[in-house]
């Protein structure tokens, strides 16, 4: 069973940004994709952005130009960079892979309000 941790979350004002952290195993980092969801209060989880293998990235429209993932292999950590938030990217945050379907993480909440 994998265990991925997310880390970083927090209260920050509309325009802030904020980067969230995820302790990955290191098997995932390096030979599998990794995906951020959120999910927000009463809607279904979201899957925002992925990164592969050999590091393609791609992005929900919501968050393109916005948000950045990137991974840091030596530090077992894949990294979610938001920029320009918004109050809708409040959510709680999870980092997951597609080779561990049934794994979650506890999350990270965000909270972008005035």
């Amino acid at each position: 069973q994998a265990q991925f941790v997310e880390s970083g979350g927090g209260l920050v004002q509309p325009g802030g940004s904020l980067r969230l952290s995820c302790t990955v195993p290191d098997l995932f980092l390096n030979f599998y994709p990794m995906e951020w969801y959120r999910q927000a209060p009463g809607k279904q989880r979201e899957l925002i952005t992925t990164i592969t293998r050999t590091g393609t990235t791609t992005y929900a429209q919501t968050v393109r130009g916005r948000f950045t993932i990137s991974r840091d292999n030596a530090k077992n950590t894949l990294y979610l960079q938001m920029n320009n938030l918004k109050p809708e990217d409040t959510a709680v945050y999870y980092c997951h892979s597609p080779a561990s379907p049934s794994d979650w993480g506890q999350g990270t909440q965000v909270t972008v309000s005035s």
